[in-house]
């Protein structure tokens, strides 16, 4: 399983839109203490030697984090960022044990991963719905004088106090789950793509970087389903931090297969294949070993001839014959779909084996 260290990017300073689509959180969180013991001994009218009769005390509350469906983003940890669970109750008199302290549970969306403060250490990576974990356990309770009576010992005068709970920092970093990811240059049509083939409403203009957060869509074709995700273009030097950087490029470590589209009015696609290519290598973390499909895109903006010239450009540089395709015609995309479903379908019945994450 690939686990991709925590890095602190810009938020909405600079990019003001980055605020509603939040993947990476830092969150404090601290676990209930147990409760007090209590040192009580039984009084009534007529018993002479009542014994102790001191409850333990509760225990604390955990601090749970719980994958759950209707959430795509970490937003709602961008104005609370501190979980404290309830403390366990004291004991009382007449063997009365103090009441366990509540749980606090953070819902996160599916995919979400879990990191230590160092944001390397993976604690868990949450996939499925339902799927839950306990970051920081709560304090169990002390007991009570009459958890220590004996028959040599039959008045004792101490109870223990609750144990502390625990205090972390986790950080919390999203990766969709989605079947297949779009990439490319930006202005490569890949929003228009996912319009066109899903009922996503992505934001479409004629100008770059148009899509400043991920996008997911359903697609259907030929009775089957998958999901498709438009991630933000990426242009040379982004995984220094150029553009808008390869932050998001995460967001395709769980797809299945990627759709390369490379605008086919450019002036060169075989030069822009490459570039997104580069970027995906110094990227890392087996992107580049996916299987990709590639298409030209844009095929109702240029003649034929151009499509023959760029599309002989592509072909030599990534090795194989790739797809013609245009969103606002429809021409091509219906082979695209195919193409992609068939490998999301034949990865769906062979998957690869995946190390079970190691919850700390």
């Amino acid at each position: 399983m690939c686990q991709t260290p925590f890095r602190e990017w810009p938020r909405d300073a600079i990019y003001p839109n980055a605020m509603k689509f939040l993947d990476e959180a830092k969150v404090y969180i601290a676990s209930g203490a147990g409760g007090n013991g209590c040192v009580s001994f039984r009084r009534e009218k007529f018993i002479e030697f009542g014994g102790p009769n001191g409850g333990d005390g509760g225990k604390g509350g955990n601090v749970v984090v719980e994958a759950v469906t209707g959430l795509n983003t970490l937003i709602d940890y961008r104005y609370q960022q501190h979980f404290k669970a309830q403390r366990g109750g004291n004991g009382m008199g007449k063997d009365r044990a103090g009441a366990n302290g509540k749980d606090v549970v953070l819902k996160v969306p599916v995919g979400t991963q879990i990191y230590e403060e160092d944001g390397e250490t993976l604690i868990a990576d949450l996939t499925h719905v339902g799927e839950s974990v306990t970051i920081s356990k709560g304090g169990n309770g002390g007991f009570g004088n009459a958890h220590f009576k004996s028959s040599t010992n039959r008045a004792p005068r101490h109870a223990n106090p609750g144990q502390p709970g625990e205090e972390r920092t986790i950080r919390l970093r999203l990766k969709l789950i989605a079947d297949a990811g779009l990439i490319g240059l930006p202005n490569a049509g890949k929003s228009t793509f996912l319009a066109a083939v899903s009922a996503a409403k992505p934001k479409i203009a004629d100008y770059p970087f148009t899509t400043l957060h991920p996008q997911l869509g359903v697609v259907e074709v030929d009775g089957r389903e998958f999901v498709l995700a438009d991630l933000p273009g990426l242009i040379e030097g982004a995984h220094e931090g150029t553009g808008l950087g390869d932050r998001f490029l995460g967001h395709t470590e769980r797809c299945r297969v990627l759709l390369h589209l490379v605008d086919g009015t450019g002036e060169d696609a075989g030069a822009a294949y490459k570039t997104v290519r580069a970027e995906l290598e110094a990227y890392g973390h087996g992107l580049t070993e996916k299987p990709e499909i590639i298409a030209l895109s844009k095929a109702d903006a240029v003649t034929k001839d151009a499509i023959k010239v760029q599309s002989a450009k592509l072909k030599k540089a990534c090795k194989k014959t790739p797809l013609v395709v245009s969103a606002q015609s429809h021409e091509g995309v219906q082979e695209v779909l195919r193409a992609l479903a068939a490998i999301i379908e034949k990865a769906q019945k062979n998957p690869q084996p995946e190390e079970a994450p190691q919850y700390l």
